[in-house]
Order: structure tokens, then C-alpha cells, then sequence
């Protein structure tokens, strides 16, 4: 079998690649590199795979990136891979620069996003030649949404010869037969309603991820708040953690979240699932995303979504088909989204809610996602 490294920064990036690794060690003989840990060991037993530690840090440290850099190169040599495959941005810089040192032929780089897009000044130049280091040492660029390709190539980042997007979009997919509405009995859904008293009678918004400014927090709030003054028989369930040290809140913002009894703030929890369950729509006004997975659970729950119309969500969702997409950062599109939700809840909102699980099976599984990144293996491996 001819072998494969995949690399990330810190093994629990491999998390996001659930089932990918087993699936191509069917194929070939895949290496996973990532940071030393018990992580990685529980990654090389979940994926059957082998691994090779090498730490990176996430911020940039010259003399630990440079130790790295050395790691990789001798592993490369070492092992001789035809494809070093990297994910996240400080495994892609190091990665494809010592793949390209080691003399790899194939230095593949999947992009999920571009945090870069917010930063300003002397960090995002910083920034911008990092970028271009790492897309000028690979052979092959992979962003996983058609609006990263856009942004790269107005950036001149490289060229488009370079770039491709594997299937519809996504780094890893949707395993949808964990995200199945069906897995949730109707005795289940009242019992958590119950909990969190949620009535039969409220229409539920659900938000779920980062409870942080540019998941378009304030804006949500700001346009609930507003319908929630029309309307009484509503919810919002926030399911996510505060990050207030990286991306806080306004304390009026976070004060109508702990007072408003409408508005049920759940934490983080691992198992989502019930929570989509017993809701009705999502509302997701993110500023920024790569390729959102929230988006693509939702829609696998059979929920429509309101997202912002920005990278990622405005290819997941087509417009009032599977549901609708506002313009970014703006709560009067996001609470007149919203309320043509709630008022036409048993017309064009249960028809997008219908359609929803079938276009994320269609365009996102997971079996797909892998199929089609195993047939750019292969366009490789019998070029």
C-alpha cells in the first residue's frame, strides 16, 4: 500500500475528521501526525491507525515552530509518504514546508477557514504571508466551500490552478445516522422540554455553538428580544459556552440572556442531538465561518436554518429551499427572518424543515464526502 500522512496541530483535530482516517486506511497505508499526548493514542486506537508525535503550538513561536519544522522533515524522510496531507493552519505552514524540504510529490493542504479575514494591521499581513507560504510549498489547496476559493484567489494567494473543492463543500461531512430526527422519541423530547420549560405550545429558535460576538450573539438577542415583545409563546435555546476572555459579550447583551426567561442558556453539552430535537428552527448569524457543521446538523434534524450570508452557510443553505439566508450583522433582516418563520410555521417553514434532511444526505454524508477525497487520491496516485 502506498502511504499517506495526515497532520494536524493538536490530535483533537482529528476529532473533526471522525472516521476519515479508517475509511482511507482501507486504501492505503495512512499515518496520523499530530501532538504527543494521550489524545493521539486514543486517535491511533479509534481510527486503526498509526501515529507519530511531533508538538506545534497554535500561536507563533519561532524556536519551538522551528524544532517542529525539523521533526517533520525527518519523519518524511524517514517515512517516505507519496501524499503529506495537512489540516489546520500551523500544521499546514510547518507541514507543507517540510514536505516540500523532504521533497514529498504531493503536498495537500485542506483549508476549513480563514480567521485571518477579522484580523487587521501588522497581524494580517503577518498573516497573509503565512498563507502564502504555506499555499506556495503545496501541490494542491483544498478550501472546503466554493466562497474560500473566492476569498484566496481576491487575497492572490496562489493561483487557481491550485485550488479545488472536494464534492459540494465540507471537510469531513455529516454522519447522518447520528443526526437523525427519528433517533428521538416523542416521551424523550417532552422530558427534556420538561426540564428546560419549554411548553408544547412554544416555537423554538435554537442557536448552538460559541456564545461569543461573532457568532452574531448580540444581534440574535437584539432580534428575539424584539419578536419576543410581539409574541409570547416563543423560545431561544443558547447551547454553547461564554468565551469571555477571547470574545466577550456586552454585559446588557449577556444580562438579557440570565433574565429573560424566554431565552434558556443550556451550556455546552456533548450530545446535541436532543436539543435539535426539540426545536424548530436554527438561528445562526455567524460574521464568519468555514464550513459550518452546526448548519449541516441542523438541516440533517430536518430543521431549516436563518444564516448569515457569508462563507460556508450560504452554500449549505439554498434560499427557501432548505431555509433562508440574511444579510451579515444585521438584526432587523435576522428578526424579520425569524418572525416569517414563527408566523408561517405550518407552511413554508415545515416545507423547508421537510427538505432539509434530504438536500444534507444528498451533498453532505459522510460516505460521500470520503468517497470523493479517495477518488482525488487515486487522480493522484495514477497521475
Amino acid at each position: 500500500m502506498k502511504k499517506i500522512i495526515r497532520i494536524t496541530t493538536i490530535p483533537g483535530s482529528f476529532g473533526l475528521l471522525g472516521g476519515q482516517l479508517k475509511f482511507m486506511s482501507q486504501h492505503y497505508d495512512v499515518v496520523a501526525v499530530s501532538g504527543e499526548g494521550e489524545i493521539l493514542n486514543t486517535i491511533a486506537k479509534k481510527e486503526n491507525v498509526r501515529t507519530i508525535g511531533v508538538n506545534m503550538t497554535r500561536k507563533i513561536t519561532p524556536v519551538k515552530d522551528l524544532i517542529a519544522l525539523w521533526k517533520l522533515y525527518k519523519t518524511f524522510r524517514s517515512e517516505k509518504p507519496f501524499i503529506v496531507h495537512t489540516h489546520t493552519p500551523k500544521a499546514g505552514t510547518l507541514g507543507m514546508i517540510a514536505a516540500w524540504f523532504a521533497r514529498v510529490p504531493n503536498r495537500l493542504h485542506t483549508i476549513a477557514g480563514l480567521p485571518l479575514v477579522e484580523a487587521t494591521g501588522s497581524k494580517r499581513i503577518l498573516l497573509n504571508t503565512v498563507e502564502k507560504i504555506t499555499y506556495a510549498c503545496a501541490t494542491k489547496i483544498y478550501p472546503n466551500s466554493h466562497g474560500l476559493i473566492s476569498i484566496i484567489l481576491n487575497h492572490k494567494f496562489t493561483t487557481k490552478d491550485k485550488l479545488k473543492v472536494i464534492g459540494q463543500g465540507s471537510s469531513n461531512g455529516i454522519n447522518v445516522n447520528c443526526f437523525d430526527p427519528s433517533l428521538i422519541n416523542d416521551e424523550q423530547k417532552k422530558a427534556l422540554k420538561d426540564s428546560l420549560g419549554i411548553n408544547e405550545s412554544d416555537f423554538t429558535f435554537i442557536f448552538l455553538g460559541r456564545i461569543v460576538r461573532d457568532k452574531g450573539i448580540n444581534e440574535l438577542i437584539e432580534a428575539f428580544e424584539k419578536l419576543n415583545s410581539e409574541f409570547k409563546n416563543i423560545k431561544l435555546l443558547l447551547v454553547g459556552d461564554y468565551e469571555r476572555d477571547l470574545d466577550p459579550l456586552p454585559p446588557n447583551t449577556e444580562k438579557i440572556i440570565s433574565t429573560n426567561k424566554n431565552v434558556i442558556f443550556t451550556g455546552w453539552q456533548n450530545d446535541v442531538v436532543p436539543y435539535f430535537a426539540i426545536s424548530d428552527v436554527l438561528a445562526f448569524p455567524s460574521y464568519r465561518e468555514g464550513f459550518p457543521n452546526v448548519v449541516m446538523q441542523s438541516g440533517a434534524m430536518g430543521l431549516p436554518s436563518i444564516v448569515s450570508d457569508i462563507n460556508g452557510c450560504n452554500e449549505i443553505i439554498i434560499q427557501n429551499e432548505n431555509g433562508v439566508i440574511i444579510p451579515v450583522k444585521n438584526s432587523d433582516a435576522l428578526y424579520h427572518a425569524m418572525k416569517e418563520m414563527l408566523i408561517n410555521k405550518d407552511g413554508d417553514t415545515k416545507a423547508m424543515g421537510e427538505k432539509a434532511r434530504d438536500m444534507i444526505i444528498s451533498r453532505y454524508s459522510q460516505q460521500y464526502i470520503w468517497g470523493e477525497l479517495l477518488k482525488e487520491y487515486k487522480i493522484i496516485e495514477n497521475a
